[in-house]
């Protein structure tokens, strides 16, 4: 460990926590059973690549998933809320997550193309910059550093199940306000809404939705980060309005109709893909950008979306 990464992280975190989470990593790094809401990684399956790759090939389908990698689309999602401050109407958010930089090139120069033609007021990057869930950091953080250069407005991030923590010192040096079980007020004139963060629910099972809504006034408009939607029954619990996650990929491999054939959460399938609710609140599951195990993607183009909020 970099001494002054060390250094950085038990500024940030205290030195029991970013001690604690470093240790957690070490023992847990590369698991195909893990600690987390599933307990089975495929992603982590060594075998895994070989036969998803062998299989596409049989099917005469491998290079025509290869190309849909690539292709990243831009999704709108119009919402309206009664209590949004009026200030906030048309306020629009960019949602970009699961880049997974280092198996992802061929998306992330398509991302880079597009990103600095779009019109938003804040971007919100919701984990799972790194390929594998081990490793070296370097080429997440320098694609992370690349994407960054095209986006102007103010960036915040949540971690994911395939991030270290050793990227906070080197996200919030490029002005990405990581959000840690934490919570940002973003204002407007006289008005203000809240958005909220919390660590990886997944995996590392470090989230604290209570840490991260303590300081929300009960009634005001609130946001959830979360990598995961696995944890929508807690989030619509602390009162949040909207949440917003990824992780799920859509499934990746997809049958006609955006069906995934599989799905790797433990959630309504309903909730792996696109705009969905519970109870009072509205969610958001992106497909993400990037792909996990090989660059493959069917009938689940790569997306980033902008949420544009709205008065009801």
């Amino acid at each position: 460990m970099d001494p002054e990464i060390l250094r950085k992280l038990e500024s940030r975190l205290g030195v029991k926590d970013a001690r604690a989470r470093l240790k957690f990593e070490a023992d847990h790094e590369a698991q195909i059973f893990g600690q987390g809401l599933t307990f089975f990684h495929l992603e982590n399956w060594y075998s895994a690549r070989s036969i998803i790759r062998k299989a596409l090939k049989a099917t005469g389908l491998y290079w025509r998933a290869r190309r849909n990698a690539d292709r990243v689309v831009v999704k709108r999602n119009h919402l309206a809320f009664r209590n949004l401050p009026s200030a906030f109407h048309e306020f629009t958010i960019l949602h970009i997550s699961d880049l997974h930089v280092d198996l992802s090139e061929g998306a992330m120069r398509h991302l880079l193309e597009i990103v600095g033609t779009l019109r938003f007021d804040v971007c919100v990057l919701t984990g799972d910059y790194r390929g594998q869930t081990y490793g070296p950091i370097e080429t997440a953080m320098e694609g992370v550093e690349r994407l960054r250069t095209e986006i102007k407005q103010p960036t915040y991030a949540v971690l994911g199940n395939h991030d270290s923590v050793r990227m906070v010192p080197r996200l919030e040096a490029m002005d990405i306000r990581v959000l840690l079980n934490e919570c940002e007020i973003l204002t407007r004139a006289d008005q203000r809404i809240h958005l909220a963060g919390i660590e990886d629910a997944h995996f590392y099972r470090a989230e604290d939705i209570g840490r991260a809504a303590s300081n929300i006034p009960n009634g005001d408009f609130a946001i959830l980060l979360s990598h995961t939607p696995e944890v929508y029954r807690q989030a619509a619990e602390a009162g949040f309005a909207l949440m917003l996650s990824g992780h799920t990929h859509g499934g990746q491999l997809c049958l006609p109709g955006a069906i995934p054939i599989k799905l790797e959460v433990v959630l309504p399938r309903k909730m792996g893909a696109g705009a969905w609710k519970y109870l009072g609140m509205n969610g958001y599951t992106s497909v993400g950008v990037g792909t996990s195990i090989l660059p493959v993607r069917l009938n689940c183009p790569p997306e980033v979306t902008l949420h544009v909020l709205r008065l009801e």
